[in-house]
Parts: C-alpha cells; sequence; structure tokens
C-alpha cells in the first residue's frame, strides 16, 4: 500500500468519495442520498477507509436485534488488492461486535471470487443462496455468515 490507510465513520463531507468508490464499483450503486440516510439511522454505521485524504473504499454495517448485516463494502479500484478491504472488513466487524451482535450476515455475488475469499479468510462461511438477487447481470447471491465470540 502506498499510503497509510486509516478506517473512521463516514461524514456528510465523505459522500462524493464514497459515491465515486460506489458508482465505479456496482452496476447498480447505491445514491448518495442512501449513505446519508444511512448515516443517520439508528444502529447503521457507515465507515470509510481514507488513503491519506482520500477515500479508498467504504462500508456499511447494520445491527439490529443481535445480528449484523453488512450491507456495502466497496473498494476503489486504484486501492484493490492492497488490504483496503482487508482493513474496512475489520472495521466494520469491530462495529458489531461492539453493539453487541452475535452474528454478521452478508449477500455477496456468486461470481466474485475475490470477495468471498476475503470474507472467507475472516471465518465467514457460506450458508445459502438467494435466487436472483442481483440484477445487470441477474445473478444469485451467496449469503455469509460469521459468528461472533463475544469478548468480556
Amino acid at each position: 500500500m502506498s499510503a497509510r490507510v486509516s478506517v473512521r465513520r463516514a461524514v456528510p463531507s465523505d459522500l462524493d468519495g464514497i459515491r465515486e468508490v460506489e458508482d465505479a464499483s456496482f452496476a447498480n450503486p447505491w445514491k448518495a442520498e442512501t449513505f446519508a440516510e444511512a448515516m443517520a439511522e439508528p444502529g447503521t454505521d457507515v465507515l470509510v477507509a481514507l488513503a491519506g485524504s482520500e477515500v479508498a473504499g467504504h462500508a456499511v454495517i447494520a445491527t439490529r436485534e443481535g445480528e449484523a448485516e453488512l450491507a456495502n463494502l466497496a473498494v476503489g479500484a486504484a486501492h484493490r488488492g492492497a488490504g483496503v478491504g482487508e482493513v474496512l472488513l475489520t472495521g466494520a466487524v469491530d462495529v458489531a461486535r461492539g453493539r453487541g451482535a452475535r452474528r454478521v450476515l452478508l449477500a455477496v455475488r456468486g461470481s466474485n471470487v475475490a470477495a468471498t475469499r476475503l470474507y472467507e479468510r475472516f471465518g465467514f462461511r457460506g450458508i445459502g443462496s438467494h435466487e436472483s438477487y442481483y440484477k445487470d447481470p441477474s445473478e444469485d447471491a451467496l449469503i455469509m455468515s460469521l459468528k461472533l465470540r463475544r469478548e468480556g
């Protein structure tokens, strides 16, 4: 990694950088308003990975009733393969654990081998699938789960 990467909660001034990463990462990207709403939602945390002052990636984790959902994770093309996804995933799991989650769930495109491998390295395991979950192109989602050990 050329620049040190840090993770923190997103603030409104991060929205332009988040949108750039999001738009370049997904066929059906979330809108800026969706991220702004997530930032204001109790129990939902939007995290950004910063390489210097540049938004290198983002994650959205929502925790409710002891379960967390990793709803979105994206890394900018210039930062892929440099450990940014790992830093974001670590931050998201730490937030979920801190909010009392017993497990983290996520959905990933079946063809997204790089993301699936990242999640598996963190201990996520496939628990099922969701048929035709993704559009453009239509594709099934692999549903993955990570059991968290309660600390303390």
